[in-house]
């Protein structure tokens, strides 16, 4: 893993020159086009990357975004990578690995989401202060990565407190309906049934989502802070539950997307 990292972090340095990163971002299901707002300096295609897993997901992009957000120099995954595409865990969280390399201090991630909370409806954005995994493999599993953290790292905290205090101010300021909210990390790509969508809820879930976790273990595993906020696309908790559509939930998360990216762009004015 070193070898691989020490790699690819030589051939993106080569690319970018200087440039060193404060800040990653992970953009999710529909909400790419916070790129827009990032003054871009370098743009390197995943396929490009030695040793980078391709996302295969149609709408995700697949680049990876080197720019000034706010005055503030980050790296954005256009497209991220899910267990349910076929990689292993260490596949998809190596790109978090190689942003911390690379110099990031936090990460902030974004996802689309399924509601489990009758308060939190279609359209709401919920900032995540802790999680529930039900995904069936770990990404520190196997040998520990010593160099970037320990054995048994510790997630009393893996959302960092202030940032979600700071993020869910400008949410206030902004009059922007956002939530405090457990997000829960299932497999994917089948949705969930409708007892699934009430055994979260009983569990303690908010949200549902097939992402973030991963990474963000990842991410407390080399003690790098994060921020994560979810778009809510549906709605799993009515007992007369309809299907819903990947073009639904596209729609919904493209049309919620401004009132996210206002708050990421604060946020990250705000460090």
């Amino acid at each position: 893993m070193y070898q691989l990292i020490e790699e690819t972090t030589g051939f993106i340095r080569k690319k970018i020159g200087d440039f060193e990163p404060e800040f990653g971002i992970i953009l999710g299901t529909g909400l790419g086009k916070l790129v827009d707002e990032i003054d871009v300096a370098y743009s390197l295609m995943y396929s490009n990357i030695p040793n980078f897993p391709i996302s295969t997901v149609e709408f995700h992009s697949g680049k990876l975004i080197f720019g000034t957000l706010n005055g503030r120099k980050v790296v954005a995954m256009q497209g991220r990578l899910h267990y349910y595409e076929g990689y292993d865990m260490q596949e998809i969280t190596f790109p978090i690995r190689i942003m911390k390399v690379l110099g990031i201090k936090k990460l902030f991630v974004s996802n689309a989401s399924g509601s489990l909370n009758p308060d939190i409806l279609k359209g709401d954005l919920g900032i995540i202060e802790d999680h529930i995994n039900l995904l069936p493999d770990n990404p520190l599993r196997g040998s520990n990565l010593a160099e970037f953290g320990p054995r048994f790292p510790d997630m009393s905290q893996p959302y960092n407190r202030e940032l979600i205090r700071q993020g869910l101010a400008i949410a206030t300021d902004k009059g922007i309906r956002a939530h405090k909210v457990v997000y829960v990390s299932a497999t994917g790509p089948n949705l969930e049934t409708r007892a699934e969508y009430r055994y979260m809820r009983l569990i303690g879930g908010d949200i549902v989502g097939m992402s973030t976790v991963p990474e963000v273990i990842v991410a407390n595993h080399m003690n790098l802070p994060v921020f994560a906020i979810s778009v809510i696309t549906d709605e799993g908790f009515h007992d007369d539950l309809k299907p819903v559509s990947l073009q639904e939930i596209i729609d919904v998360a493209a049309k919620a997307e401004p009132k996210m990216t206002l708050i990421l762009k604060e946020l990250i004015a705000l460090q």
